[in-house]
This record gives structure tokens, sequence and C-alpha cells, in this order.
């Protein structure tokens, strides 16, 4: 009962026309594109496989037009250093966002940042053009009020590393990570520790500055405030003039830390450029674990965010949300970070 799977080239095959190729019944075939399970694998493998061929996906549709959602969901990112995709911290986040919807049917769009024109939608205009089921923010000016605008609406939200009292978050704990990066650095010995941050917008810069200073304090360590110094995340440059200005003062710091490894990769080389060497003349430290701090010489002491797990939990919970398996909105869910010891930071000698 087979035929060619070129015979309904143009057309889009119904579910009848796979029964009929198939040579099953048009019950078998819907069991078999829905994953039931009282039908053998072979066939189900069998069905699908001529499914596709035929081009035959009118289930998804369906499901849509049934449900009234778009198995759709937008991400909202917009990262001030306009690295894009090679912003690893994010990209393995979203990597580990993608594949967990996807494998609960969802599909994943990104939503229109381009804000040169002025008839440019706003982020809850393009949502809802888009029809799109929820949405994951990350990486943004979060008192943007088109993001307030979007995060008020009906629009499901999940957000990265913010919080907002309506919608739901996971973050990083970047308050325990900072704690510990600078209890080990002062293990080492060192009290002059100074502090490259990230953006100033950003939430996760304000706990980390203060995750330091209570750290510091609790040590009964002065953390004078002309030792931090506002960057912004992964800005080689900035990074290498700070580091730079540091080392030239009278009064220089034993360790400095960056705000991300890839701002470290700047203050290395600004480090390498004056003759120095780490960790003999200048311990350093990063934030995020991501690979190039395991290929530094010497490797990197950073703090590791569990990217993967943070990907994981905003797509379970926003897709929970979506379904209407939450009805009430939970607090943040808060992943874990780890300090990982490098052999940049130099153990100094009692004083």
């Amino acid at each position: 009962m087979d035929q060619p799977s070129g015979e309904m080239e143009g057309q889009m095959a119904s579910i009848k026309d796979i029964a009929k190729i198939c040579g099953v019944s048009v019950a078998t075939v819907s069991k078999a594109l829905n994953d039931k399970k009282d039908i053998g694998e072979e066939t189900k493998k069998h069905i699908k496989e001529v499914a596709k061929e035929q081009g035959y996906f009118p289930q998804y549709y369906a499901r849509a037009i049934r449900m009234n959602k778009s198995f759709n969901i937008g991400v909202l990112f917009i990262d001030g250093a306009a690295s894009g995709l090679t912003h690893d911290y994010f990209a393995n986040i979203l990597n580990s966002f993608k594949v967990t919807a996807e494998s609960k049917g969802y599909d994943i769009t990104f939503i229109n940042s381009n804000k040169k024109h002025k008839k440019s939608k706003t982020y809850l205009e393009h949502c809802r053009y888009r029809g799109l089921d929820g949405v994951m923010i990350a990486c943004i000016d979060f008192y943007n009020p088109e993001v307030r605008e979007l995060v008020e609406s009906d629009i499901p939200v999940v957000t990265i590393d913010f919080e907002f009292p309506q919608c739901l978050s996971v973050i990083s704990d970047n308050a325990v990570g900072m704690r510990q990066l600078v209890e080990y650095i002062i293990s080492m010995g060192h009290k002059k520790i100074a502090y490259i941050t990230g953006d100033s917008t950003s939430v996760v810069t304000d706990i980390r500055i203060k995750g330091l200073k209570d750290t510091m304090e609790e040590h009964g360590i002065e953390m004078p405030e002309e030792w931090i110094l506002p960057s912004e995340y992964r800005n080689l440059k900035k990074a290498a003039e700070y580091t730079r200005e540091l080392l030239k003062r009278e009064d220089k710091p034993t360790c400095i830390i960056y705000s991300d490894d890839y701002s470290a990769v700047g203050g290395i080389a600004a480090i390498e450029s004056m003759g120095l060497k780490i960790p003999e003349d200048i311990s350093v430290a990063g934030y995020d674990d991501i690979f190039i701090a395991s290929q530094l010489q010497p490797r990197l002491t950073t703090v590791r965010q569990d990217t993967e797990r943070i990907g994981m939990k905003a797509a379970e919970q926003l897709i929970k949300l979506i379904e209407g398996h939450k009805t009430k909105l939970s607090p943040p869910s808060v992943v874990a970070s780890k300090l990982v010891p490098g052999a940049s930071v130099r153990k100094l000698p009692d004083q």
C-alpha cells in the first residue's frame, strides 16, 4: 500500500494520507504522532518518518489552535557590549533554555530590540504581534519602561538575575559566589583587594559589590572606595585601562578582581605589557568560569555559575506558568555558584 514519497509533492498530506501510505488506521497514525505508548516503537518510528517525508506537521497547528497557544517563547536579550551570542554566560544559559523548551514542544523567537527606528514596536507590541506564549528576559536594563510594561502585562515572564514581584525569576547566587571568592583571596593573605566592576545599571553589580564590602568588613579589612572602579562587563579595553591605573598608584592592590573572566583577559594583557608577572607581582581573579579561564596560564581563579541549570530552570518554570500548572508565583529560584581556585592568586607570606 506504500506509494512514493514524492507523489503528494505540492500539497500538504492529511492524516488519512499517512494512514493509507503506512497501511494502518487513522487512529494508529494519531497515536504515533502524539507519542502514545499503546503502539509499537517500530510502527511509531515508521509512521513519523513517512509523515516527515510527506511534510505532515498539522498536528502542531491543530494543537496550537485547540489550546489557543503559539508554542513559541520569546527571548529578550540586550548586551551593552554588543557581544550578542558570543556572550559566553548568556549563550550557555540560552542553549540550556532552548534545549529544555524544545523538548517540551516550544520554539524560541528573539524579540526585536532595534530601537533606531521611531516606528519600531515596543517589546510588548512585538510579543503580541508574534503571539508569544511567554518571554525570558536577560542581560537588559530592567529599569527600562518598555521592560516594565512587558513584565506588568498578562504575558508570562521569567527573568534571569533580576527580581520583579509580578513574575518568575531565576538568579545565580552572586552574593555567595562573591563571598566565596573574597574569602579565598583573604585566606591567601591578601588585604589590598581592588574590584573592576561591571555595568552600574546591573543589579548583579550591586550584589557583588555588597558581597565584597561585607566580607572585607567581617574580616576587619578596610575597603577604600577608590579601589572599586566602575567599568562594564566584557569590556577588554576598560579593564586594561583601569588595571594600568591601579598598578601605577603608589598604594597598589595585591589582588585585582574582574567582573567577568573576559574582562580579566584585558587586565592580564595590561599586566603583561607592564612587564609584570601573575601571580608573582600581582594576583588576579575573574568571575563566570567560561572556557577561556581554564586555558589561561596560570589558570584563572574564578567563580563558576551553573548556566545549564539556570537555563533549564528558567524554561521549566516559564512553561509551567504558561500551561497553567503554576497558579501562584514562587520565590526566585536561586542557583548555587562555586569557587574555582586557580593559580592566579598568590599565597602571600604571613605579615
